[in-house]
């Protein structure tokens, strides 16, 4: 059964860092590219940020360009999301999500984790 888990979400004041993780396991995430999302109350869920299979692509929404990094680790089977800077407006559940039909600014996924809350807020 293929399925992804991801953890490290939680409060955090503005200004502060989280790195969000994301497990697969039943695949290889290696062959795919993966990404994370976010929907706030309200809100329709967006692509925050992906990568490519071979890490030549990446993408970032411009809320959060400079201040998120995507990375991958294939041999742990794992990626991840390092959000620093962090504000209000950055309150979200986030979602890994893999495969993706290519790394881009609208790209369809298989797989989608539970979601971690992510709450900026002082």
């Amino acid at each position: 059964q293929s399925q992804l888990v991801e953890s490290g979400g939680g409060l955090v004041q503005p200004g502060g860092s989280l790195r969000l993780s994301c497990v697969g396991s039943g695949f290889t995430l290696g062959y795919y590219d993966i990404g994370w999302f976010r929907q706030a109350p309200g809100k329709e869920r967006e692509g925050v940020s992906c990568i490519s299979s071979d890490e030549s692509r990446t993408y970032y929404a411009d809320s959060v360009k400079g201040r998120f990094t995507i990375s991958r680790d294939n041999a742990k089977n794992t990626f991840y999301l390092q959000m620093n800077s962090l504000k209000p407006e950055d309150t979200a559940i986030y979602y890994c999500a893999a495969p993706l039909s290519i790394c881009s600014d609208h790209p369809t996924a298989e797989f989608w984790g539970q979601g971690t809350q992510v709450t900026v807020s002082s």
